[in-house]
């Protein structure tokens, strides 16, 4: 058992000791305070919920109707007669007769154009291009659209409500600006007692109305950041060293966040001094208990881990020879199926390179071709014989045959292996050797082993159209040789990560994958004197890094 898992036995041992030492302790006192508590907060939550729910609809209802009104006028006039400031100034003066919620009117082409304004701010706007304007650009794409307040060309804090309005071959926008007060009265109806507050934000938590305590329009207000909030709530807070409850609602159309805040009231002080009374009864109990739990727990683990350690001695030997007897008769059958043929293989071409040297056939213009395919068939058996050897070698933990190796030519050679699948795949593989690595005292045939089983599982992890990078270099500090091989694949979960190096683990096909070309590697790497590391994050890729001692 891990030293992990053994401190959380302890921790669970002392907390199962502690909950059924303190359950009657905590019984009494929760019932006690929970009576006492119900009568006192519940009808303040419910309260607070109502009224941030009615405030949030009056507000909605009220964007609503200057968004039906607003849209109504721009579908029932047309662009020619809106742009006409006489008869856009006697349109504004109708509709303000029933409403007073807009504060001016302007009719603006798709270019960004102010074509005709009625309002008192005339000389500002009237020659204004909005076509770099925030809420331009976003009437343009949504049809509709209800800003925020900003400062604008006026550059007096205001809010917006523009819609879209297409005619054949042009489009044309009707921008309104409304009467902020209008808001701020509906916000300050939930202004309650002598602390009370209320106030809306955006989802950047800046201010849109203004507070009763501190803060302006358009910064950030003197209370917690609810900017968030994704519903009706309402919690108590410490905030600026003050206890307070807030709630919060969603103003739907715009997803603003109207926050009320209340003081709790005097009556709340009972509850409070009785939950400070059950919390330092409660408190000393439970410290009393967990002393002796501890101490009692203590004890306890260190004889379970004289025991464990002694258990798990025993079961590391039998478990290694079992495993180690498995993959031995696997490995047996599986080089006498292989080498068989590789064996048939290796005579014929045997056979072929003594006809090609009987025959009289140098002459013919493909004699050189002939030659080179009968020799690449006889390195490939021989190669093949060799992986073959390493997979009855993984099972009998036979040692290394070392010799002088360039790691860099032995990269090459891996390379040139699958390259034909890479091409295949549309996968383009770099390579970035550092030219001074230094030859180092290895296994050539492992460790080509070793870089087919990384490659070939980076090919298969990116599927098509990828690049794979390998680089080399020489790590200075330990004196080590470092090879990354780096793909640019869907990359592995941490759970895999943590299993990708265990025999018979793989992430591929059933029927695609044994499982054992990366335990493999792993095993080899150890033996050679190395160490194997496995970085990878989802969507990023996967990179295995690989460091040799230079012996």
């Amino acid at each position: 058992m891990e030293a992990q898992q053994y401190k959380k036995l302890w921790w669970d041992i002392i907390l199962a000791t502690v909950c059924f030492a303190v359950v009657p302790l905590f019984i009494l006192g929760g019932v006690i305070y929970h009576q006492f508590s119900v009568s006192y907060t519940a009808k303040i939550m419910d309260n607070m919920k109502t009224l941030a729910e009615n405030r949030v609809s009056s507000i909605d209802l009220f964007l609503e109707e200057r968004i039906s009104q607003l849209t109504g006028l721009a579908n029932t006039q047309s662009l020619v007669q809106l742009q006409n400031e006489d008869y856009l100034n006697r349109v504004f003066n109708i509709i303000q007769t029933r409403s007073k919620s807009f504060l001016d009117l302007g009719v603006i082409d798709e270019d960004g154009n102010h074509l005709a304004y009625v309002g008192p701010h005339y000389s500002i706007l009237k020659k204004v291009n909005y076509k770099d304007e925030t809420w331009f650009n976003e009437v343009m794409v949504t049809g509709v659209y209800v800003s925020d307040v900003f400062l604008g060309f006026r550059k007096i804090p205001h809010f917006i409500i523009a819609v879209m309005v297409r005619e054949k071959n042009r489009s044309w926008v009707l921008r309104a600006t409304i009467d902020s007060d209008i808001i701020d009265n509906i916000v300050r109806a939930a202004w309650i007692g002598k602390k009370g507050d209320a106030f809306i934000v955006n989802r950047e938590n800046v201010l849109q109305t203004m507070p009763r305590f501190g803060g302006k329009v358009m910064e950030p207000p003197k209370a917690p950041d609810f900017a968030a909030a994704t519903g009706t709530m309402v919690e108590e807070i410490d905030f600026g060293g003050e206890t307070s409850l807030f709630a919060t609602s969603i103003v739907k159309l715009k997803r603003w966040v109207l926050v009320i805040r209340e003081a709790p009231t005097e009556e709340l002080t009972p509850l409070l001094q009785a939950r400070f009374l059950a919390a330092l009864i409660a408190l000393g109990g439970v410290v009393l208990i967990i002393i002796g739990a501890y101490f009692t727990t203590r004890a306890m683990m260190k004889e379970l881990e004289r025991m464990e350690r002694k258990k798990a001695a025993s079961d590391e030997v039998a478990m290694q020879s079992s495993k180690m007897a498995a993959l031995g008769k696997m490995a047996a059958g599986i080089a006498h199926e292989i080498n068989n043929p590789l064996a048939v293989i290796g005579e014929k071409a045997g056979w072929m390179k003594d006809l090609l040297s009987m025959e009289d056939v140098a002459q013919s213009e493909n004699f050189q071709e002939l030659s080179d395919a009968v020799n690449r068939i006889e390195y490939h058996v021989v190669r093949a014989k060799t992986v073959t050897h390493r997979l009855l070698g993984f099972a009998r933990r036979m040692e290394p045959l070392t010799e002088r190796v360039n790691i860099n030519t032995v990269l090459d050679e891996s390379i040139d292996f699958l390259e034909n699948e890479a091409r295949y795949r549309n996968i383009d593989i770099q390579t970035n050797y550092a030219p001074d690595l230094p030859l180092t005292t290895t296994d050539q045939s492992q460790m080509q082993q070793v870089f087919l089983n990384i490659i070939n599982n980076a090919i298969d992890a990116i599927g098509k159209d990828g690049e794979i990078t390998i680089n080399t270099r020489l790590s200075q500090r330990n004196n080590e040789i470092c090879i990354e091989v780096h793909d640019n694949g869907p990359g592995m979960p941490k759970d895999v990560l943590q299993k990708i190096f265990d025999p018979f683990f793989t992430t591929k096909e059933v029927g695609k994958g044994t499982g054992l070309g990366l335990s493999i590697s792993y095993s080899i790497i150890e033996k050679l004197g190395g160490r194997i590391l496995v970085a990878s994050e989802e969507g990023q890729g996967t990179t295995f890094t690989i460091y040799l001692p230079v012996r």
